[in-house]
């Protein structure tokens, strides 16, 4: 009996494998090298975070793909330039939209004002170097080569000319669906998000032009870990959207060179993932591995409206490196599934105590001093990687976690305060715009010069009166004695 059930769980099992391994077409139910063309079309490319419409169940047709190769100079950050190489002028390069049995010809053109050559490497190719060999196109000329898509999946493709890592790691890299016989389930929103390293001379948030730095590179330590080629690519106004009810599906790849990406979104859960891009499935998944080189389609319902962050879960890399966007879903609030909070007191756990940053020591950098608009400049960047998560992009802070910084009584009313909260961090129960927290600011482990920006940044946005706080000012509320933070113990 228990040998029955053995082998009826096995089939069972196998089912279900099943079911997941071609849920994305079964490509091997005939010989896609025998599926017939129907004429031909351009294809639409999109840069991110769009992607060209779905194929649907249009029949395979010879499809014609223009792809210039651009040098172009962009943002990293706010203040950080940088020289990237791009395919289609955007970081990631543009989204390129194929069927099964499609016969794509391949226009890869370089740009005569670029300096290097470059090639393509398409993973959805089957043939020598993905296209690469065949490709390899100097500024001023262009190369065309063909190929058949055989396999259904996303893929990634990027440039391979040497040095590969660097071609890379600069920007050259994109993604490719292939989508089964009449295509794939629609959903209601479809967005294009590419995870990448950049390594520059500089330290994150050094202003001005930064070059690449092969030495970082080679030892995988990044300056920048960024979705889509920038910070804040993916946050504010450039955040992507749906309402609640809709099913959002996105096609997410990992242009590395280096490093893997644990990819989540805060406060959803992942109903599909097509793992690795190709046609197993998983289910109910709370984060999933993206490779460097790699991709996954993952695809999830809002139920609930709200602001929901995406990162990289390698933490640090989302709020110190920029691995972080947003997802605003409008809609009405849905209490059986999510209430907000219902209570509200105070908890102090024994051993509870102000946290610290750990201080540098060192001798303090010498600074030119700023005017108004350039600390603007400079605190926005700074306030990008130190106040965001608690503060969000916008000032409101989270209701009944951190308060709002936009129109804040409390800021307005004495700008030491603000400089203290930095300095030395804030506990215990405070007031803004009429509505109590009682929640723990850690201090900042910044220069005077830095909280002097970043708090000016603050006085100049969202409403609040424009308060200019100086070196000096910080340096003064520094040298002043402040009460210790009393431990439960004391």
């Amino acid at each position: 009996m228990k040998t029955k059930l053995k082998i009826a769980a096995g089939v069972l099992a196998l089912s279900a494998i099943t079911v997941g391994l071609f849920s994305f077409g079964d490509s091997s139910s005939g010989d896609p090298t025998k599926i017939k063309v129907e004429g031909e079309m351009v294809a639409e490319l999109t840069a991110p975070p769009f992607v060209p419409k779905p194929i649907g169940n249009r029949a395979a047709t010879k499809l014609i793909v223009n792809m210039e190769i651009k040098e172009q100079e962009g943002e990293m950050a706010d203040g950080v330039k940088y020289t990237y190489w791009t395919f289609g002028g955007s970081v990631p390069g543009s989204f390129i939209r194929t069927r099964i049995g499609d016969e794509v010809q391949f226009h890869l053109k370089n740009h005569p004002d670029n300096k290097l050559p470059h090639n393509i490497d398409l993973h959805a190719v089957t043939g020598p170097g993905g296209g690469a060999t065949s490709s390899l196109v100097a500024p001023g000329h262009e190369k065309v080569f063909n190929f058949k898509c055989l396999n259904p999946g996303l893929y990634v493709y990027h440039c391979a000319t040497a040095p590969v890592g660097m071609h890379i790691a600069n920007g050259m890299y994109g993604l490719i669906l292939v989508e089964p016989e009449g295509g794939l389930p629609p959903v209601d929103k479809e967005y294009y998000i590419m995870q990448g390293d950049f390594y520059t001379k500089g330290a994150y948030g050094d202003q001005g032009t930064q070059p690449f730095d092969m030495e970082k590179a080679i030892k995988e330590q990044p300056d920048y870990v960024v979705f889509n080629g920038k910070v804040g690519s993916l946050t504010g106004d450039k955040s992507i959207t749906a309402k609640k009810g809709e099913t959002v599906r996105i096609y997410m790849g990992n242009g590395g060179p280096n490093l893997v990406s644990s990819f989540h979104v805060i406060g959803e859960i992942f109903d599909k993932v097509h793992i690795e891009g190709g046609n197993l499935i998983n289910k109910d998944v709370q984060t999933t591995l993206v490779p460097a080189g790699g991709s996954a389609i993952v695809e999830f319902k809002v139920d609930v409206p709200g602001t929901f962050i995406l990162v990289d879960h390698s933490i640090f890399r989302a709020f110190n490196k920029g691995a972080i966007g947003m997802l605003k879903v409008d809609g009405e609030q849905e209490k059986t599934i999510y209430s907000g909070t219902v209570q509200e007191g105070i908890y102090l756990p024994e051993g509870g105590t102000i946290q610290n940053m750990p201080k540098e020591k060192g001798v303090a950098k010498s600074t030119v001093a700023k005017t108004v608009p350039e600390q603007v400049k400079a605190g926005k960047e700074i306030y990008g990687r130190t106040c965001f998560a608690c503060h969000q992009s916008e000032g409101q802070g989270i209701p009944n976690a951190f308060p709002p910084l936009a129109k804040s009584d409390y800021l307005n009313a004495n700008p030491k305060k603000a400089i203290d909260a930095v300095l030395h961090g804030l506990s215990g129960e405070i007031t803004v715009n009429g509505k109590k927290y009682n929640s723990v600011m850690t201090s900042q482990n910044l220069t005077d010069e830095e909280i002097a920006n970043v708090l000016t940044y603050v006085y100049d946005s969202w409403g609040n009166n424009k308060t200019n706080v100086t070196a000096p000012m910080v340096k003064a509320q520094r040298g002043k004695v402040v009460a210790k933070a009393k431990d439960i113990h004391e």
